[in-house]
């Protein structure tokens, strides 16, 4: 998520009249002004050609791996009958949310980044950053629905069936994704973000400028919304899940003699610990990649918007990349997405009949 200009002869400052955030435009250049500078309206970039080609291959491997990764998790859960339960269309979604991110926003971002300027206008500017700021967002309202998911599968594994049906798990991406949507185009579209920002109004009238800087009170907002609330929820909810996995292990230590029934328990028990462990892992991976963005956001307009751009282009890929770190991740974890995607590299998912193979045994197929 960019959210400052990349026009640096504006240095932001602010003043305390009625507690908002003012943007002090630097005298020696008329940002009202903008046809002098007809395509150079943006600042020319420092880096040397071999820096910015440097920089373009990473950034280019870096969307082309999120997407070809996460395409490979949308591919494996839709094609193989054994793996769509419940809990894996959510994986499915939040895998959507990540290959959207990296086909539709990364690009754009990377020219951005790497130029210093915005060459595709201020009205795709609001969509880019729209989609971008909703696509986050969408990503951790899945991980909080993933944790709630877990929770019961492990917690409350009685109620589990008939609480985490399909049409229930339909229901909750639907909210998954129209709550972001709304949240993130109401802002961006109305510019509530830029309110009291004086001076801002300026910047956007140069068509080669994508400038989104955050008040303090919507910069609290999103980082409250956004990123505080739920992760204090999803660790909450991981916490007890592992206080329950452990008591879980201290009663089948203690146990001498199992029935067929009471090891099937304890596959399933296992199972879900090991799920829920991978999930964690996930949610971890989201914060560490986030949070520094998110923080940015949030002390930006309390510095006077004095954040280096090149941090805030920094802090914006590290959080890009959890996008790729999520099938990285599955990878890693989940045998049946190793041999499905066997199966996609070799071609055998055009044949029909592989997919009801068994990529697992049953009791791991959730």
């Amino acid at each position: 998520m960019k959210i400052v200009s990349t026009y640096m002869s504006a240095y932001p400052t602010e003043k305390s009249d009625q507690g908002l955030i003012m943007l002090s435009v630097n005298t020696s250049t008329d940002l009202t002004d903008c046809s002098e500078f007809g395509n150079r309206s943006c600042s020319g970039s420092s880096r040397s050609p071999g820096a910015r080609g440097v920089l373009y291959l990473f950034m280019t491997a870096a969307f082309l791996l999120t997407i070809s990764g996460n395409l490979a998790i949308i591919v494996s859960i839709s094609y193989f009958k054994q793996l769509q339960s419940p809990t894996n269309f959510l994986i499915l979604s939040m895998a959507a949310t990540d290959f959207l991110l990296g086909f539709a926003i990364m690009p754009y971002s990377m020219v951005r980044s790497v130029e210093n300027c915005w060459y595709f206008g201020m009205a795709f500017c609001k969509v880019h950053y729209s989609f971008d700021l909703m696509l986050c967002l969408v990503s951790i309202f899945h991980l909080c629905s993933i944790a709630v998911d877990r929770f019961y599968a492990i917690c409350h594994p009685l109620h589990y069936a008939y609480l985490m049906t399909m049409n229930a798990i339909k229901q909750i991406i639907a909210v998954c994704w129209s709550a972001p949507a709304a949240f993130a185009f109401g802002v961006v579209f109305s510019e509530a973000y830029a309110s009291g920002i004086e001076g801002y109004e300026n910047l956007v009238k140069c068509s080669s400028l994508c400038p989104v800087m955050f008040n303090k009170v919507w910069g609290a907002v999103l980082f409250t919304v956004g990123l505080f609330a739920p992760a204090c929820v999803m660790i909450g909810i991981y916490c007890k899940i592992f206080l329950v996995s452990q008591k879980h292990v201290c009663e089948l230590s203690q146990a001498h003699k199992h029935t067929k029934s009471d090891m099937k328990n304890e596959l399933s028990k296992s199972k879900d610990r090991k799920a829920a462990r991978t999930l964690s892992v996930v949610m971890l991976g989201f914060l560490i990649c986030w949070f520094p963005c998110f923080f940015a956001i949030l002390i930006d307009p309390f510095l006077n918007f004095s954040t280096p751009v090149s941090l805030f282009d920094a802090l914006t890929w590290l959080g890009y990349l959890n996008s790729l770190c999520n099938p990285l991740i599955y990878g890693f974890f989940y045998p049946w997405f190793r041999k499905a995607f066997k199966y996609i590299v070799t071609g055998k998912i055009f044949n029909s009949r592989f997919r009801t193979t068994k990529l697992v045994a049953e009791e791991q197929s959730h």
